[in-house]
């Protein structure tokens, strides 16, 4: 069977032959392969406006490109974001081979924030399994980290396109085996990781607070590592930093190299502002490009999105490029920094994700210990980290005002009284939920 990332490939070659390379790039080039097979192509874009273009303009084009290239009749559906949290929850993954194949070294804008994380990824797709082995990137959100992990696969597939490579999220691993557990699969699920030559797991800081599921990974990475596997890891911090996870795990996520990727600097910023909108046929004055470098500061996801929200209000409201029309419309597309707060549903599924209880037995009645703690830690988080009254956040919950305050006063309590093990959990949870805004 041919791989999602090969048929997406001559998926865009099909449609830049029949319409161009910028339309081509402004709608496509943040799209992954969710899934392929005989009745379907599902697809993801994280910009909403991106996924209604694409819907609604170039459905019929894609399928068009799947029956001429393939002879399929594959029907396209293009994923919003709850059909993918869905789809994840279900322990859904990426196959081996389902590499974005716009993620390369060449493409990735280098600057002194990402210089040794850069260097490191090449070397590994170099020489794998024999330098830097495990290599673990860590840093925040948006900045990088699943580029380079990208950008290993498709430069080792390249030398070696036999490569068993093997691509998984943190949390998903977790699902995965609860799954195999329910099905008695426990034998597949570890010959599929176990076999890898290639080992890619993003965001990694997941796993933590995870018994069953560290068990597994440490048994996996044991045997990746001793026949001389290649293992990369992200993480949105340091292993160190992880306060849930197992010391034999941190020791072996320290055995190797670790690589942090910070923010961009300006002249960075503005290296990707300006490779953006040449790649977009976009025409910024170095005017503009400065005021977003200056103004769109966050991560390279978002100067990324700033640039091609850009170019879809050219093409979608024949704007004109004005530093005054620039300024008003990023204002536009973001809040005010610091004002993006996390929802209710966020924070409960964190919650639920790390305590590995399920959301309809969190907003239940039952009051076994994990189940009771867990739903203390969602309240008192969603209190802290929402606008929210402690009425709605009984709403939200199905529980009276009573029972949030009780919930709340309970764990500021364990918290004022030095309950560490509480405090750990609290902090990874949170550092989960902002991971995900």
């Amino acid at each position: 069977m041919l791989s999602s990332a090969y048929v997406w490939a001559k998926i865009l070659n099909y449609l830049e032959e029949h319409m161009d390379a910028v339309t081509v790039s402004t709608w496509f080039d943040d799209v992954d392969i969710i899934e392929l097979n005989e009745e379907q192509l599902i697809i993801h874009s994280p910009l909403e406006f991106h996924r209604e273009i694409i819907a609604t303009r170039y459905a019929g084009h894609i399928q068009d490109a799947l029956k001429e290239i393939f002879n399929s009749d594959a029907k396209l559906i293009v994923f919003g974001e709850d059909e993918l949290e869905v789809y994840r929850s279900k322990g859904a993954q990426k196959s081996s081979m389902d590499f974005n194949p716009q993620f390369t070294f060449d493409n990735f804008v280098v600057g002194p924030s990402n210089r040794f994380a850069h260097g490191a990824a090449i070397a590994v797709s170099n020489n794998p399994g024999q330098t830097y082995n495990p290599l673990f990137i860590y840093g925040p959100p948006g900045i990088g980290k699943t580029h380079l992990l990208y950008a290993i696969a498709n430069e080792i597939r390249k030398g070696n396109p036999d490569t068993n490579v093997v691509y998984i999220k943190g949390d998903q691993f977790t699902n995965e085996l609860i799954s195999a557990i329910q099905s008695g699969k426990n034998i597949e699920f570890r010959n599929k990781y176990r076999e890898a030559d290639l080992f890619l797991i993003d965001d990694i800081q997941f796993i933590a607070g995870k018994e069953s599921t560290q068990e597994e990974f440490f048994h996996t990475f044991n045997k990746l590592y001793e026949e001389h596997k290649q293992i990369v890891m992200t993480s949105d911090r340091k292993p160190g930093d992880m306060l849930t996870l197992e010391d034999r795990l941190r020791t072996r996520f320290e055995w190797g190299l670790l690589a942090d990727i910070q923010p961009p600097d300006y002249e960075t910023r503005m290296a990707i502002i300006k490779n953006k909108a040449i790649s977009l046929a976009l025409d910024l004055s170095v005017e503009i490009c400065d005021y977003i470098a200056k103004n769109v500061t966050n991560n390279v996801r978002q100067i990324e999105g700033t640039v091609k929200k850009l170019r879809a209000y050219v093409d979608l409201n024949a704007m004109e490029l004005t530093l005054e029309n620039v300024a008003r419309c990023i204002s536009e597309m973001y809040k005010s920094e610091g004002n993006a707060l996390p929802t209710p549903n966020l924070i409960i599924s964190q919650v639920c994700s790390f305590y590995s209880v399920d959301e309809q037995t969190l907003r239940g009645t039952l009051r076994n210990k994990g189940t009771a703690e867990a739903r203390q830690v969602a309240i008192y988080l969603i209190r802290k980290l929402t606008n929210l009254s402690t009425t709605d956040i009984g709403k939200e919950l199905g529980k009276d005002h009573s029972t949030v305050l009780h919930s709340i006063k309970k764990v500021e309590t364990a918290l004022k009284t030095g309950d560490e093990n509480l405090k750990n959990h609290i902090r990874d949870i949170t550092a989960n939920i902002n991971s995900r805004l």
